[in-house]
Parts: structure tokens; sequence; C-alpha cells
């Protein structure tokens, strides 16, 4: 039967210690001290062993029992739950410098100080919180790959396949981090490449039907909303940038002189700076809201607060009311359409569409060369989009 705490509080000492089960392996020990300490014993890789909880009533009878059923979680991903709590241990005596979460906080600084985007940076730690959760205190050159794979598995069991696959990439990341630093020997995730479900691939939903999009700029240009939001929506039809780069771009970005747009390479998908040509209507769409507007560092600043960017779903929003679903046309498939529309008319070169879309060359130098030779061509190709656009605001 399992203990109550009056039962716990009634057991006196004795002579010799005694045990007294809660049940699922768990059970108070009594010592002739009088001390009660909570234990749990289990077997694992065919040994025994004896898990300590700590004393009662420190820890409580419910304490206890989550311990337990922690511990077990653990017996199920085939992970050594009296290995997990040593490490804890260590970590907390400051004796832990080989440790999965110790290394994964090295490697993310290092990555942080050679320039990675904050948002992919935040993005890599947050795939990381998932394998911390169960390996974090391990020691690393401990970890084998049932340990990673039993990470994965929670993953995708909740359908989330392409996580679990970036998840196996970070992880792997850390550890050859670790065996750079000669705390670890190999990294156990190449052996686990074909036991995940791939995920099916997804394009971004963009409208590349010519009447469609026609609807979609009218229904874009002739939006009620707020000010901000339908400025935002005529530039991503008009300059089709990355939603990102958009929402957080600020005047100090925007040189009316030259009409260009520089994005800073911290805020670029490829870390790389990127100009793009501003066409006249577009030059008017910022010009109309910077007067209009009170003046902040964001061009298109949050409702709730001037002092950050617009919301990443506020845009999304907008075109499902215009009665754009989500699977049918999202911010980011703007650039899918400028490029289908742009490659069909044949009078632009393909590499200087590609430049335009800041899709950087694998040699660097090549990349480099085409921004440069490309321009005077994009600038052209940008007006002459930009008029395309606005006359499908007037088609019907």
């Amino acid at each position: 039967m399992p203990l109550t705490i009056s039962d716990i509080e009634g057991f006196e000492p004795r002579q010799q210690s005694y045990k007294r089960s809660d049940g699922h392996a768990l059970y108070i020990f009594i010592r002739p001290n009088g001390s009660k300490l909570w234990r749990m014993n289990y077997r694992f890789e065919g040994k025994q062993k004896t898990l300590s909880f700590g004393a009662w009533p420190i820890v409580t009878l419910e304490e206890a029992r989550a311990l337990r059923n922690n511990a077990k979680r653990l017996l199920r991903q085939d992970i050594d739950p009296g290995a997990v709590q040593q490490s804890r241990k260590a970590r907390r005596r400051g004796r832990a410098p080989t440790t999965f979460d110790v290394i994964a906080d090295e490697f993310l600084e290092k990555r942080r100080l050679e320039g990675l985007a904050e948002t992919t940076l935040s993005k890599k730690a947050w795939l990381l919180d998932f394998a911390r959760e169960e390996m974090g205190v391990m020691p690393i050159a401990e970890i084998k790959p049932r340990d990673v794979l039993a990470v994965l598995r929670a993953i995708e069991a909740k359908g989330n396949y392409e996580s679990a696959k970036r998840l196996r990439t970070a992880i792997g990341e850390v550890f050859r981090y670790a065996v750079a630093t000669l705390r670890a020997e190999t990294d156990p995730t190449p052996v686990l490449r074909g036991a995940l479900i791939s995920p099916k691939v997804r394009h971004m939903p963009a409208i590349v039907d010519a009447p469609r999009f026609a609807r979609l700029v009218r229904a874009i240009w002739n939006y009620e909303g707020r000010r901000h939001t339908a400025s935002a929506l005529k530039l991503m039809a008009l300059l089709f940038p990355r939603p990102g780069e958009l929402r957080k771009a600020t005047w100090s970005e925007i040189d009316f002189n030259t009409s260009t747009w520089t994005i800073p390479a911290e805020r670029m998908k490829m870390r790389r700076e990127h100009k793009k040509p501003l066409p006249p209507a577009a030059l008017y769409i910022l010009l109309d809201l910077r007067g209009a507007c009170a003046p902040t560092d964001f061009v298109f600043p949050a409702t709730t607060s001037p002092d950050r960017p617009m919301s990443e779903n506020t845009m999304n929003l907008a075109l499902q009311r215009l009665g754009f679903a989500g699977d049918e046309m999202t911010p980011h498939g703007f650039r899918a359409s400028a490029s289908t529309f742009l490659n069909e008319c044949g009078l632009w070169n393909p590499d200087a569409i590609e430049a335009e879309l800041a899709h950087v060359d694998t040699k660097s130098a090549r990349s480099i060369y085409n921004r440069a030779k490309y321009w005077s061509e994009r600038v052209e190709m940008m007006t002459w989009w930009s008029e395309h656009v606005v006359r499908n605001t007037n088609a019907r």
C-alpha cells in the first residue's frame, strides 16, 4: 500500500535499520538514530543499484514520488539515473567541466564571438535546451548514441520531425567542439543519420499565378488597417526581402539620397551586409510613413512599444484578414512570387535576380563580384518590378 504522511510520522526508530515501501521501487529507510531517508532500488545494465533522494521531511512524500518517476523515465530511455545524479552533484561542487551543459554553453559563446546572427544563435540555443533536459549533467565523453537517440525520439514522438533532425545536427556540433577541445573521443550523431523519420519538404506558401497575384496586390493597396502594417505589406510586394529584414529595419539604414536600403550583416541569413535599390514607389511609401508617424528608430515599430519592432505575426494576420490564408500566402512567399515572375518574363539575368534575393553563392569571391556586377541591372529591374506591381493595383 502507498505510504501516507501519518504512516511516515508514525515510524519509530529501532535497534536495526528497516524500510517501508511506498510502491514502484520507492521506499523510506528508517535508521536507529531516527532519520528517515528516501531511497529507490533499480537495475541498470544488469547491475543492482540504489538512488538516494534525501531525508524526510525536507524531501516530502510528493517530491520523493516525483523523483522516483523521473528516474523511471530516464531508465525507459536507457539512461542511468544514478550517473545523472552524480553528475549533478559534481556540477554543484564546481567539478564538472566536461558535462554536456558546460560544453554546449562554451560552444554557443564561441559561435556568438564568431558573429553568428542573434536569431540563429537563439534558435540553436532553443534546440539544445531539449538535449540539456536529459543529457545536460552527463559527462559528454560518457554519452552514447542511445542517449542521444532517446532525446531525439522524444521530439519525434510529438510529430516534430524537422526539429528532431535539426536537434541531431546541433548536438553533433557540440560534440565536434568537444572532440576539438580534447574532451570527447567521438561524435555519436553520425550513426543516427538513418534512425530518424525524414520530414516531408514543405515549400513556403506563395502565389505564383499572375491573376491571383494581381488580386493580392489590389487587396494590399486597399488594406484599411494600421498604416505601418499596410506599408509593410506594400514594401514586401515591392522589395521582397525576408520578413525579419523588413520588420527590424531602422531609419538609419535608409538612404534617401542614394535610394538605397543597407541591411546590416547581423540581420542577414548569411551574415553579409546587403544593399537593396529602392525604386520610386518604395521611396514614396517610406517618405509618407516617416512624415506621418511619430519618430522612432524602427521603421515599423510594435503597436505596444516604439522601442521594439513589429511582431512577426502582424503581416501574417493582415494577409489572413485580406482573405489569403497561411497555406496560400505568407510574407516570405513574396520572395518566391517575385522570383517566379522575374525569371519567367525573360528580361533579367538570373544571377541579377539571385543577387537581389541575397542568395549567396558558396564561392565568396564570386558572390562579391556578382553583387557589384549586377547593381545597375538590379536598379533597373527593381524599378520595372515596382511599376509592374503598382499597375496590378489598378488592374480589373
